[in-house]
């Protein structure tokens, strides 16, 4: 087979196939649907709290971050419309072993979400009174809590099983309201109150350098910007994917930067000076833990709280029903790659992977069980999701060199330089997650090593079709990059429990060293043009209709 020119596999495999009905507006909304939920929320308060006015630093440089890995990701969606394809590029390009790892990685992050979500509807329900015994004073579940919480995630998992059509219709009207919203807050509080003095009242950067970078992995900024990939997700019922998909996810990306950036601006400078006399980590007034309702009601505007109160079901909601939807899909590609059992590839007569729904509603609920605060597990997700991405760059530089005369519809300029860059940056944002979530990570990874190794384990033992063939010599840079990254954070400064011997900066080198040398490792170690094209056979269609 040419390694110069368009694969063509010999045709589709497994139980069921994806219905290809969602058009551009459909991926676009989808990844917008993502990135504008909890995060906006909360986003804003808690990058304040940490990092001061600074904040604004946070998100620019964690937009910039985003940037960088929606790029790569933009050509290789397009490269291969294949559902679930984040957890598919790292196999294509270094065999079993890897391919097995970032598909946990990716369905981690899926799984989680959508619970994640679900929670922070009750938190903001709670401004009502028959909602207030549904959590704790720790903000974990009550018992009836517990159910209420369980009954939510059902009725996104209902929503799912009406259909991609219905699914993607239902989601863009949801995200009119998500985009609006938030649209029609930065410009209501930018003409009710302005204080540009917040700025400085206690220094532009309170808390330095380090509490500007903290803010990125544990104040929900990375955590608010992700959700670009959902788009390349959905690539196996795309209309058009080929064309569609690059401009959903940069699309995305620019639209969910620029509403973040005003939203954390209004809130800066619409804060009376008494609520953080006392210093930004000292922030507080009535109803902050709604942190904008609130707001809006310390300023007289209770038109405007109610308005937030009930966007905070339909934000989160519209959120919880993409994540959904899209951890059935990884699960379905997973299956497709034999790391996981075939029913889960099994779909319902609209198409529907109903085994990968199931699966995820009974994870979902697993995931109510008592978790600490929304924020603490936003530090969580967030790595696990920047964890994911980072295979994204390795595949992109593999491809770039194995099979160069691939054609791409579209072609990242610089991106020789622009893909280690973002894999550098991914190892920072992990970093900067801080020790005391990572070896946490660190656990839930081992676990997922568990679960899938027996898996293909069984397959091959089994003799079964579709067993996975491991390739550890083309992956074997991967448990070297864990390990070190857990290390370098366990000598750092960021996070409960780090030893403090590596010192900010020096920090900052280390890691983007230890990143671009595993990053050029994998590269020299992935498999071969030969073995890539025969990984990508029967999923990418000429016609890019790869399921």
């Amino acid at each position: 087979m040419a390694s110069t020119g368009q694969i063509t596999p010999s045709g589709a495999q497994g139980n069921g196939r994806l219905r290809r009905e969602v058009g551009l507006i459909g991926l676009l909304w989808a990844s917008v649907g993502a990135i504008i939920g909890s995060g906006w929320l909360f986003g804003a308060k808690n990058a304040v709290v940490t990092a001061g006015p600074a904040a604004m630093l946070s998100w620019g440089i964690g937009g910039v971050a985003v940037v960088l890995l929606a790029l790569v990701h933009a050509e290789l969606g397009g490269l291969f419309p294949v559902a679930g394809g984040t957890a598919r590029y790292p196999h294509y390009v270094f065999g079993g072993f890897a391919g097995m790892s970032f598909g946990w990685f990716s369905w981690l992050q899926a799984a989680t979400i959508a619970p994640i979500e679900v929670q922070a509807m009750i938190n903001y329900a709670g401004h009502w009174s028959w909602a207030r015994g549904f959590l704790h004073a720790d903000h974990t579940l009550t018992g009836s809590g517990f159910a209420v919480a369980a009954g939510l995630l059902a009725v996104l998992v209902v929503v799912n099983f009406l259909g991609v059509r219905i699914l993607a219709h239902t989601n863009s009207a949801a995200t009119w309201w998500k985009v609006a919203i938030p649209l029609l807050t930065i410009l209501v509080l930018a003409l009710t109150e302005f204080h540009g003095g917040n700025f400085t009242a206690h220094g532009f950067a309170p808390y330095g350098a380090k509490g500007v970078l903290a803010a990125i992995s544990t104040s929900g900024v990375i955590f608010a910007l992700l959700g670009f990939e959902q788009a390349i997700q959905w690539a196996g019922e795309s209309l058009n994917p080929r064309r569609d998909i690059p401009r959903a996810v940069l699309g995305s990306v620019t639209i969910g930067t620029f509403v973040y950036v005003l939203l954390q601006l209004v809130f800066i400078t619409s804060l009376p000076p008494r609520t953080f006399a006392g210093g930004w980590a000292a922030l507080d007034y009535p109803g902050i833990a709604g942190p904008f309702a609130g707001l809006a009601t310390l300023l007289g505007l209770g038109w405007l709280a109610s308005l937030l109160y009930a966007d905070a079901i339909i934000s989160p909601g519209g959120t919880g029903l993409i994540y959904i939807t899209s951890s059935s899909r990884v699960s379905y590609g997973l299956s497709r790659n034999g790391y996981a059992p075939r029913a889960l590839q099994w779909t319902d007569r609209r198409s529907v992977p109903w085994v990968g729904l199931v699966v995820a509603f009974v994870a979902g609920v697993l995931c109510f069980l008592p978790f600490p605060s929304w924020q603490r597990l936003v530090s969580f997700i967030t790595s696990a999701v920047v964890l994911m991405y980072a295979g994204a760059p390795l595949a992109f530089g593999v491809l770039r060199r194995r099979l160069p005369g691939l054609e791409r519809p579209y072609r990242l300029p610089g991106g020789r330089v622009v893909a280690p860059a973002s894999f550098a940056v991914s190892g920072l944002v992990i970093y900067w997650a801080g020790w005391d979530t990572l070896w946490r990570l660190g656990v839930a990874i081992l676990i997922g090593y568990l679960l899938m190794g027996s898996y293909a384990a069984h397959a091959n033992a089994k003799g079964l079709p579709d067993a996975p063939r491991m390739d550890f010599r083309a992956g074997r840079w991967l448990p070297v990059y864990l390990v070190g990254m857990g290390l370098i954070s366990w000598q750092g400064t960021f996070g409960a429990g780090a030893e403090g011997n590596l010192p900010l900066w020096w920090d900052i080198v280390v890691v983007v060293l230890f990143s671009l040398a595993v990053y050029y490792w994998a590269l020299r170690v992935a498999l071969s043009a030969e073995e890539i094209e025969r990984n990508i056979h029967g999923t990418v269609p000429a016609d890019g209709n790869g399921h």
